[in-house]
């Protein structure tokens, strides 16, 4: 079966899925799409192959497009704050979603779609927490879980951006739209939920924009007691870098330097440093869109699920507010309902 597959948001991410599903993936197409900026997406369509006698439509609403029956199944890349009204529609047509983090802006809001998704009775939803399907976290996982090396004492995250755009990113989205992604992962390596959170300040580097605090340092505790840092420095200028080492009772387990080579010359030694999330997880990505399109074509769902969407914006909420207190605020995590049971 060739999965349908209409795309919401065509803006850079929207538009390298739909890349990597025409040019790089197997088992899927692009039918459809849609974006705010309407002639940006004819343009996108324009260039696209279609299906059969079929040429990719473009529709003036998310809602037309999820409604139209050459859509099998939904990627929802469209700005944050859309995403609550666009998932809940797809769950009501009874299409499958694949939904870039975040799933929604506030845990209300995925909890509605979580409510949405048990009312239809089976899960539609998968969250872009594409880093489960980094080479390095899969590795550092199987590590844990062999249990070689003891339980899990301490982890250490960084998360490095080169530069933020110069307008309309605030200190909030360090911890929403970066640390999020640690959030995510670190209840994946661990088998458990983070309990609380706190926040600290460090010298802020002279290249921030005017307003950020840049950069930050998230304190999480883990349900086990385990403590995870995080530092958060989107300001970093040399490249992307994402640095993890978990530290066990006897042993350590961390990513690897990501250069494919080093090359060493003139008595100097050096490896390259990615340029930005697409270049650091493009294989990442590669693989959480190949097993969506397989659980759509299965008619099953293996990937991050709304529980995974709304447990982050809850750490969120409680990362945010450690912020903006400067004290240790413990986060206010219900029971997992059995429709989202591992």
């Amino acid at each position: 079966m060739e999965v349908r597959v209409g795309v919401i948001g065509v803006g850079m991410i929207g538009q390298d899925h739909i890349r990597r599903i025409t040019q790089v993936l197997t088992g899927g197409s692009v039918t459809a799409v849609n974006d705010v900026d309407t002639a940006r997406a004819g343009q996108v369509a324009a260039v696209l192959p279609g299906v059969g006698q079929h040429r990719v439509s473009v529709h003036a609403t998310a809602q037309d497009l999820i409604a139209d029956g050459n859509v099998d199944a939904v990627l929802v890349a469209s700005w944050g704050p859309a995403h609550e009204e666009q998932v809940i529609a797809a769950i009501g047509a009874g299409k499958p979603v694949f939904c870039e983090k975040p799933l929604a802006p506030s845990s209300a809001a995925c909890q509605r779609i979580m409510d949405a998704e048990m009312a239809a009775g089976r899960r539609l939803v998968q969250v872009g927490f594409m880093r489960r399907y980094d080479a390095g976290y899969r590795a550092m996982k199987a590590a844990l879980d062999d249990g070689a090396i003891g339980a899990p004492l301490l982890m250490h995250c960084a998360h490095r951006n080169p530069s933020v755009p110069d307008y309309g990113f605030t200190t909030d989205m360090i911890i929403s739209d970066s640390a999020v992604h640690e959030m995510d992962v670190v209840r994946w390596l661990f088998g458990e939920e983070i309990v609380a959170a706190s926040v600290l300040t460090p010298r802020r580097s002279g290249h921030a924009p005017d307003g950020l605090q840049d950069p930050l340092i998230l304190l999480l505790e883990m349900a086990s007691g385990a403590l995870v840092d995080d530092e958060l420095f989107v300001s970093a200028r040399y490249g992307y870098d994402v640095r993890g080492e978990v530290v066990c009772e006897t042993g350590t387990v961390a990513l690897a330097d990501v250069s494919e080579v080093t090359v060493r010359t003139a008595n100097r030694h050096g490896g390259r440093v990615p340029v930005d999330w697409r270049d650091r997880f493009i294989r990442a990505y590669d693989a959480e869109l190949q097993e969506w399109l397989n659980g759509v074509a299965a008619v099953t769902s293996v990937g991050p699920s709304s529980w995974d969407g709304y447990a982050a914006a809850v750490v969120t909420d409680a990362a945010l507010e450690a912020l903006r207190t400067g004290q240790r605020t413990a986060v206010s995590m219900p029971e997992r309902p059995e429709f989202y049971a591992k």
